[in-house]
């Protein structure tokens, strides 16, 4: 017997890395009609805290810093519900924690 021939048979080959996606973007928790309805809303939600933000003067401004605290939660939480279906981020936490959150 050599000596590499008693490991030859038993070693098991180098794994390759797993190839990673970029940024580990996947479409497969958040698919049909569900990801064009999340990406229209943070569209539409920028657009209104674009919009909030070009009034200058307002008699009344209460209600427009309430309208403007809703679109900028809106634009944020639907930016990170994309990030956390369409990323890795999913599987990570697990789909019992992403539910309760």
């Amino acid at each position: 017997m050599e000596n590499g021939a008693v490991y030859n048979d038993t070693t098991e080959p180098e794994a390759k890395a797993p190839r990673r996606r970029l940024f580990g973007c996947t479409l497969r928790n958040l698919w049909g009609w569900r990801l064009p309805a999340k990406v229209v809303q943070a569209i539409f939600s920028f657009v209104a805290v674009v919009c909030e933000e070009i009034v200058e003067d307002c008699s009344t401004c209460s209600g427009l810093y309430f309208f403007e605290f809703i679109s900028c939660s809106t634009f944020l939480l639907s930016l990170l519900i994309l990030c956390v279906y369409c990323t890795d981020l999913y599987e990570s936490l697990g789909e019992d924690k992403v539910q309760k959150l």
